[in-house]
């Protein structure tokens, strides 16, 4: 230990500290800088970004030492007394904080280069900020906000009071995510609290034996327990689909994937700190083990579940008319087979939180996307009642489907409840990327037919996923995919099977898509194929084969309005023949030689909620005696918007202006489910209950004061104000009695979309609304390197009604960001691409330009018309990209990611040299 002096925040600072101590922890931990996020703890997602005199530094990778004498500076120097810097201000002018969790990096990164460059261009924005990552936003509204931090007017949101629906308001929660103070699973915690590590598995498939825990524990000074299987009161069990709940919350003698846990380790952070795992008293015996489907399904191979017969978790399937039919029918036809690997979430906030025994009760504090979700499972785990269970969500720091599923949640339940005492856990980079769920990999035969006109005849799908381990949404993704394999195109004979098979791997859960990108692939690489031996214009062949109002889906499903695609393409048209005829003037000229321009598109529908199964949300709302107006939203905001969405819908619903709410988001304690956030559901379930709930109230207030239905609602202090046509009336709330809620007025409502289950046929109504989009993707590639580079991306996404058209491209844009990832980066293989050095995610300099045409084709049954975007603006990115190497080069990619190497080895092919 050693004095360190410096300055924080312009405070003279003298610390008795371990010299090697990283900046970031002595922060986060001694200073209370909490602003100071830690996504990596090895300088690769930047998120820990401070000032070191004036110079931007990842403040893991430097010991406290090395800031003797200097001027540290984070983002709380800059939000001390919340009047918000231009940099700031313009953050939230721009949408440029989604989830927030790398927004205090990247202020501080931008913050460095403002300072002595006020106006930079974009290249120089890239360039000071490109060691900062973001999982959530596509990076451009992060520039602009940069770019345009000094120029105050050169876009403006909309004032909350003026308009509700349809108005660009900022995040109504964006104010704690640019100044430091909104609070994830790590950044809070008793003071009390114990820490607690996870042992996992090194193996594939092992045997194991754990040895005297008494030992251990006594051999390591500030451990205080081991907790593992014996430990748990009920169920040693969890999963997201009850039928298929299978995955132990620690193994029982066998593991069966590399990253799964097999005990935990309770003490104080230092002493987790210091301890030799090498000394941990367990016994390994490998086992063979199965990394894909292909090895799984050899008879010759053990079952990875014992109890059941071989290694096949579910199917799904779905036919109409006759395939064979159609396909012998066929004047022109394509197969294709193409495969995508493990993909990695990404999101720059691993997971967190604690747990806290109270009064008998348990509660529990973290990122999660599933509040009433992880409320049930645990409820099971623990052998407790769900009443005795408190899940309070902390800020969620990105999570695009892998934060539905338990993860630190039962370590910490069962550490406190056994213990009494606060039990806190943050993963590091490393053991989230073992363990969290993945994009499922996949494996898909298609062959599509049609005739002399380009009209579809017959479309034969089989897809075959790695479900990992465990089911997971494995049973979703099955069941998902051949619903939309077709894409949104009228298909008269049509069959698709797809298989979830476990292997010894990481479980495959959600992400954004549940299988559905995947398929799109394959489906939009035959179509261009299939145009080309037509003869005729690849966006003319998906215009004749869109599918129309009143045309039966795959599933027979028939919608007389709202279906969107024909729009989508349409509004892309004079881009699309644009592009390519800039690409082909381009591609004659000399220049061109050696790099070829291409132009690509994709399509794509997505289902809103639940496949064929009930999907409520409810919303409460209420009036207090003291004119205070409570939102209770219980959609889990991961970044996407809810919060803002769901208020601008209650607020138009109940005819108030949006500051007039108070909201109480996401605590199970306070808030009515409103079931979890994925599937693109959130703005149109929930959207739709906060739209019943806020007419219900407004009713109820209307007819208290004996008013027209066009009677305007002016809250004030412990009175509601009714204008009705120059006729007004008072409400004395203080008079009123409260109900058990604490309100003097009050409405919940629930809405559950209409579906129906599907029949052996897969024949039904598996969603009661799809969304629709397109996307033209214009790239290069280097014929000698066999590099992609993209230059613009062009997208039209039928929303329904574009209730934050602000938040609506910045889901537009991130979307497409990790469909760029899926296309050209990204792959996750265990063991092996552990960290975000040697797993690639989309930065900056990956960026194209962007140009977003939002269309509204009103959807009966949504919110003022609004469908789900969420899932949908990723499906089209990967396969335009793909086309559009084709059409520059020849050379059809079908093996994901469409590295140089692999593209490369393409072009050779082609030419006959490979």
């Amino acid at each position: 230990m050693r004095k360190v002096s410096f300055t924080l925040n312009h405070e003279e600072k003298v610390l008795e500290v371990n010299p090697a101590s990283r900046l970031s922890d002595v922060l986060r931990n001694k200073l209370g800088c909490i602003s100071t996020k830690v996504g990596c703890n090895a300088g690769d997602c930047g998120s820990c970004t401070v000032l070191v005199n004036s110079q931007a530094v990842c403040s893991c990778l430097i010991s406290i030492a090395q800031v003797e004498g200097s001027a540290v500076e984070t983002l709380e120097g800059i939000s001390k007394d919340e009047n918000l810097t231009r940099l700031q201000k313009s953050f939230l002018r721009f949408g440029a904080s989604q989830c927030g969790i790398c927004t205090p990096g990247m202020l501080m990164a931008a913050k460095a280069i403002l300072e002595v460059n006020p106006f930079p261009n974009k290249k120089e924005v890239e360039d000071a900020l490109g060691g900062v990552l973001c999982r959530c936003t596509g990076y451009r509204k992060i520039v602009e906000a940069v770019m345009y931090a000094n120029q105050p007017d050169k876009k403006k949101t909309t004032n909350a009071s003026s308009s509700r629906i349809g108005a660009s308001l900022p995040y109504i929660d964006g104010l704690p995510k640019v100044n430091g103070k909104l609070k994830y699973g790590s950044d809070k915690y008793p003071e009390d609290t114990l820490h607690i590590f996870v042992v996992r598995s090194p193996y594939h498939c092992a045997e194991f034996e754990i040895g005297d825990k008494e030992i251990f524990v006594s051999q390591n000074v500030g451990i205080v327990d081991v907790i593992d299987k014996s430990d748990i009161p009920g169920r040693n069990c969890f999963g997201v689909i009850p039928p298929f709940a299978d995955q132990p919350v620690f193994a029982d003698g066998v593991v069966r994937y590399r990253g799964e846990a097999i005990a935990a380790v309770v003490g104080s952070l230092e002493a987790l700190e210091k301890m030799d795992l090498c000394s941990f008293p367990v016994k390994w015996r490998e086992l063979h083990y199965s990394l894909t489907p292909e090895e799984s399904l050899e008879c010759s191979k053990p079952d990875i579940h014992p109890d059941r017969q071989g290694n096949v978790l579910v199917r799904g399937y779905v036919e109409k008319g006759n395939v064979v039919k159609g396909l012998e029918e066929a004047v022109h036809s394509v197969r294709i087979s193409c495969s995508t690997p493990f993909i990695e979430h990404g999101y720059i906030e691993p997971e967190a939180g604690f747990c806290i025994k109270k009064n008998g009760r348990l509660e529990i504090f973290g990122c999660t996307q599933a509040a009433q979700m992880d409320r049930e499972s645990l409820a099971e785990i623990m052998d407790l009642s769900i009443s005795d269970i408190r899940v309070i969500p902390s800020a969620c720091g990105g999570g695009f489907g892998s934060k539905l599923d338990l993860s630190f949640q039962p370590f910490v339940a069962i550490a406190a409840w056994k213990l009494g005492v606060p039990v806190r856990i943050s993963y590091n980079r490393i053991e989230s990327m073992q363990s969290t769920t993945k994009r499922h990999p996949s494996k898909i035969e298609l062959e599509v037919g049609c005739d002399q006109h380009g009209y579809l005849t017959g479309f034969k799908f089989n897809g075959v996923f790695n479900t990992g381990a465990y089911a997971s949404w494995g049973p979703t993704v099955a069941n998902r995919v051949p619903v939309h394999a077709s894409g949104p195109y009228y298909v008269k004979n049509y069959c698709a099977k797809s298989v979830a098979v476990h292997t010894n791997t990481v479980p495959s859960g959600a992400f954004r898509g549940f299988g559905v990108p995947q398929s799109a692939i394959a489906q939009e690489i035959a179509f261009d194929q299939l145009a080309d031996k037509v003869g005729i214009d690849r966006l003319e062949f998906r215009l004749r084969n869109a599918l129309r109002n009143g045309q039966p889906t795959t599933t027979g499903q028939i919608f007389e309005q709202g279906v969107g695609i024909t729009a989508c393409l349409e509004a892309l048209h004079l881009t699309w023949l644009q592009a390519r005829r800039e690409a082909r003037e381009f591609n004659r000229s000399v220049a061109s030689s050696v790099i070829k321009r291409g132009v690509g598109i994709g399509t794509c529908w997505y289902g809103c909620g639940n496949t064929s199964l009930p999907n409520p949300s409810t919303i409460r709302m209420g009036i207090k005696n003291t004119g205070a107006i409570v939102l209770h939203q219980g959609a889990m905001d991961i970044g996407q918007g809810a919060n803002t969405v769901i208020t601008q819908i209650s607020a138009e619903a109940l005819g108030v202006p949006i500051e007039a709410f108070s909201i109480l988001d996401c605590d199970t304690d306070i808030t009515p489910d409103c079931g979890k956030t994925s599937a693109s559901r959130q703005t149109f379930i929930t959207g739709m209950a906060a739209k019943l709930a806020g007419a219900k109230l407004r009713e109820k207030i209307l007819r208290l004061a004996n008013v027209s239905e066009k009677a305007k609602i002016i809250p004030a202090e412990r009175k509601l104000l009714l204008n009705d046509k120059g006729d007004c009336r008072t409400i004395d709330l203080a008079a009123m009695d409260e109900n058990e809620f604490g309100y003097v007025v009050m409405a919940e409502e629930t809405f559950d979309p209409p579906t129906s289950t599907l029949d052996g046929k897969g024949q039904g109504n598996p969603y009661a609304v799809y969304g629709y989009g397109a996307q033209v993707v214009q790239l290069s590639v280097d014929l000698n390197l066999g590099i992609i580079s993209l230059d613009k991306i062009t997208s039209a996404h039928d929303v329904g009604r574009a209730i934050n058209p602000l938040l609506v491209e910045g889901q537009i844009e991130g979307g497409v960001a990790q469909g760029i990832g899926l296309a050209i980066m990204e792959e996750f293989v265990p063991g092996k691409t552990e960290n975000l050095h040697d797993y690639l995610i989309p930065t900056f300099g990956d960026m194209p330009d962007f140009e977003n045409f939002i269309l509204e084709i009103e959807e009966p049954l949504g919110p003022y018309g609004a469908k789900g975007l969420g899932e949908h603006v990723l499906i089209p990115t990967a396969p335009a990209i793909l086309n559009a190497v084709r059409d520059a080069t020849g050379a059809v990619i079908t093996e994901l990611p469409a590295t140089p190497d692999k593209v490369l080895k393409a072009i050779l092919q082609l030419n006959g040299a490979g």
